[in-house]
């Protein structure tokens, strides 16, 4: 029986260094005239975000901001930017930042003509299809990290500030009309967000390849990716003014939220339920848990890395490459455990109810129950 199955791929993107100047171009393309700039509390007053207002302001577009938005942004940063969004009569988004001023952003984006509550477009079946996609504003995303590749995604990751859980909230046209990738944007990233969103981009990488589902071109995309963490993430964190380096993070970013339109899986079941409970940065949390993640997977997946470890460097096979991502998060001083991140052992039972809930508990090469859920998290400490 042939293969079946559903593609998508991404959007227009302007990749290259200085390519922010372009930015009212791409308000242009994007049908916008008056944008808001969504990004972050640390970046509200970094050069790169005034570098970009200047950029809007002298193109007559305006030096909408807002800038309240929490590390794990949640509802509530949602409906203060709504309401910035609305009262300045604001046209469109531009998304800035790492993953959660572009996750935020795109939200309001989404949500500007919405009548429904944000929760009522969670990725569960066809809840997209209750959203009037005429009341989704036009969205232009700008990285600043290489990491979590938002840019290039249809959906967000918001959290309930009531249960504490992480939501996947979904819509095709969630996607931005025009992707702006300028590697001079990530030279100010500290060694710390360096690695942790480096991490971040390898671990989409790592788990889209160990996916069961069938997607050829993904995987394809998966393992370049793959590779161009493992080359240049180094480079990037001794050297931060590295241009080349960066920009091929930036694109492995990328290509990592590409590939896992395959799917992902325990890693980030395991991640997204510790970052909503203990605020935890998302691309280390996968770091930490990635090890013992392969161990679970192993049975699955060793044939697939035997063949793929050549090609990224690693002796061995699959058993290299398991010892390499030790030595990996190592070189970037990853904390040994979920322990060391402030994540308690009372609150296991909790978390593991919280990762059986999440959509990537789906994707994972070898099923997912409270045992081996459980098992994974007490290893991971």
């Amino acid at each position: 029986m042939s293969p079946k199955a559903n593609w998508s791929y991404p959007t227009a993107i302007r990749f290259g260094a200085g390519r922010i100047s372009e930015l009212p171009e791409a308000c242009v393309a994007a049908g916008i005239s008056n944008p808001l700039l969504v990004t972050d509390k640390g970046l509200k007053s970094m050069e790169i975000t005034t570098r970009a207002l200047d950029i809007l302001d002298a193109a007559g577009l305006g030096r909408g901001l807002f800038a309240e938005v929490d590390p794990n942004p949640s509802e509530l940063n949602l409906e203060a930017g709504l309401k910035v969004y609305r009262e300045g009569g604001h046209d469109g988004v531009i998304a800035f930042g790492g993953g959660s001023g572009l996750d935020l952003g795109k939200m309001v984006a989404f949500m500007a003509g919405q009548s429904r509550p944000v929760w009522d477009f969670e990725d569960v079946g066809d809840w997209w299809t209750r959203a009037d996609p005429a009341g989704i504003a036009p969205i232009i995303a700008v990285p600043t990290t290489a990491g979590t590749g938002s840019e290039v995604g249809r959906a967000s990751v918001i959290t309930n500030s009531v249960t504490h859980v992480k939501k996947i909230i979904f819509h095709p046209k969630v996607l931005p009309t025009v992707v702006i990738s300028d590697p001079e944007l990530t030279v100010g990233m500290p060694k710390h967000i360096t690695a942790g969103t480096g991490l971040d981009a390898f671990a989409h990488c790592v788990e889209a390849f160990s996916s069961p589902f069938y997607h050829p071109m993904s995987q394809g995309i998966a393992l370049e990716g793959m590779r161009l963490v493992i080359e240049n993430l180094p480079k990037a964190y001794e050297n931060g003014s590295d241009l080349e380096a960066r920009a091929n993070m930036m694109s492995a970013a990328a290509m990592g939220a590409v590939a896992f339109q395959k799917g992902l899986g325990a890693i980030h079941a395991m991640s997204h339920p510790v970052g909503a409970v203990f605020n935890t940065h998302h691309g280390t949390t996968n770091a930490v848990c990635m090890p013992a993640v392969l161990d679970l997977n192993a049975p699955k997946i060793a044939d697939r890395f035997d063949r793929a470890a050549g090609y990224l460097g690693i002796e061995g096979g699959f058993k290299g490459f398991r010892s390499f991502v030790n030595d990996f998060n190592d070189s970037f001083a990853i904390p040994k455990g979920l322990g060391a991140m402030g994540v308690t052992a009372d609150r296991i039972g909790d978390l593991v109810a919280m990762a059986l809930e999440d959509p990537s508990c789906g994707g994972n090469p070898v099923e997912l129950t409270t045992e081996n859920l459980t098992a994974l998290f007490e290893k991971a400490m």
